[in-house]
């Protein structure tokens, strides 16, 4: 396994955990049913990605490309966002089925989607926003084509 997919694969693992230590201490709290605590996710995810490829960058050092570097930072978000997206549809399908009805209340309840709406919700929030976190990360760690000036 390539180096890449290693780093990608161990900050995806830690986001994922954050993520859902995060869940369960609003769980724990009670704050849990608020949609608005979700925002914080953002910055777990965030900040997984920036770690991943910042380790991958100082790893790979002059062969770093921003393909690679895109490469880690999309993989590491879109396995966190994959596997929360799995513990959630546990949670919320077999574990706490309450939860899904509260936070679904009015919404979709004319549509007959139930849970399955919500696990949609979570894959594209994060996949989403993992693509553009990167895209904005890669901007930082990118090697520059400009020349010098002095």
């Amino acid at each position: 396994m390539n180096t890449s997919a290693k780093i990608s694969i161990k900050y995806g693992l830690i986001t994922t955990i954050l993520l859902i230590a995060y869940f369960l201490i609003l769980k724990v709290i009670g704050l849990h049913n608020n949609p608005w605590f979700r925002m914080l996710n953002g910055l777990f995810v965030a900040l997984g990605i920036f770690l991943a490829i910042k380790n991958y960058k100082l790893i790979s050092g002059s062969t770093f490309t921003y393909i690679n570097g895109f490469k880690t930072g999309l993989l590491t978000g879109f396995l966190a966002t994959f596997i929360f997206a799995l513990f959630m549809g546990i949670y919320m399908f077999h574990l706490d089925v309450d939860f899904m009805n509260n936070l679904l209340k009015d919404w979709f309840q004319d549509y007959n989607h139930g849970g399955g709406i919500l696990i949609f919700i979570i894959l594209i929030e994060g996949l989403s926003s993992s693509t553009i976190l990167t895209l904005t990360f890669m901007q930082i760690f990118k090697n520059s084509k400009n020349l010098t000036q002095n």
